[in-house]
């Protein structure tokens, strides 16, 4: 059963609800709710760590791309991560998730994370907003308008290590919804140990879904707080989605707050 305690979404400049099982919702996210949709800590592949430079080295993984951090500054932990990123046009079939989070590489009991899913299936396409605390399956939120094009700007804060707030805005529309979360329970608590910005590959009907054609996402003005330090994506590590032997993805750091993820 999924957590529903401390259920408080504010809404800026327009309302929006949380999802719950027996709500006049789509077709579409009635059965991805059925299907158990939730992310997944990072799956490592049989595919060996690639050294790419004196600064970052790259790593594969089965479900994440993106860029990661292993560990917070000396004495401190993650709270706060951020990324803007454009709803991409994607093609094919299957689907994609792009989303921020705070732990899941290193420490793996928990992760708190937020971001937006794609999907199409047969030229028909949707896109869901959805936050999650890891191991608990994600929540959708309905009344965000999403369409392609639109820049879309995602906060995790977590205020303790079973408390946190997670902000979706629009910035295309104006449109804004902050959600407070709690721990699914007492195994989930957050170490602060890791963020992330990621496009993943996740897990529906305990599988991994088909990975959809999403073009390109880059995730740009992305930053995470620890304590009083700040970091940026130039510090992390890189890591790009293989499957059977195939890499699926491609990962840059443009600039000190811009990751590319390309679909190859």
């Amino acid at each position: 059963m999924k957590f529903l305690a401390t259920v408080s979404i504010v809404a800026l400049l327009t309302s929006s609800t949380l999802a719950r099982p027996g709500s006049n919702l789509s077709q579409r996210v009635a059965s991805r709710r059925a299907n158990d949709r939730k992310s997944q800590p990072k799956i490592k592949s049989e595919s060996s760590i690639v050294e790419t430079n004196s600064t970052f080295h790259e790593e594969y993984s089965e479900n994440w791309a993106g860029v990661f951090f292993e560990s917070p500054p000396s004495g401190e932990t993650y709270s706060t991560v951020t990324g803007t990123f454009t709803v991409p046009s994607i093609s094919g079939n299957g689907a994609a998730s792009a989303w921020v989070g705070i732990d899941g590489v290193t420490y793996t009991d928990a992760i708190l994370q937020a971001g937006l899913d794609f999907t199409i299936s047969d030229g028909t396409i949707s896109y869901d907003a959805w936050y999650e605390w890891y191991p608990d399956a994600a929540f959708d939120i309905s009344g965000f308008d999403i369409s392609e094009g639109d820049s879309i700007t995602v906060t995790v804060d977590a205020t303790s290590d079973t408390e946190g707030t997670i902000t979706l805005e629009n910035t295309s529309t104006g449109q804004s919804v902050t959600q407070t979360v709690s721990a699914p329970d007492s195994s989930a608590t957050l170490g602060g140990q890791n963020v992330e910005w990621i496009v993943e590959d996740f897990e529906e009907n305990g599988s991994l879904v088909t990975l959809c054609d999403f073009g390109t996402i880059t995730f740009t003005d992305a930053s995470a707080s620890a304590g009083s330090s700040t970091v940026d994506p130039t510090d992390g590590d890189i890591v790009d989605i293989s499957q059977d032997n195939q890499v699926l993805t491609a990962t840059t750091v443009d600039s000190s707050t811009s990751i590319i993820v390309t679909y190859q």
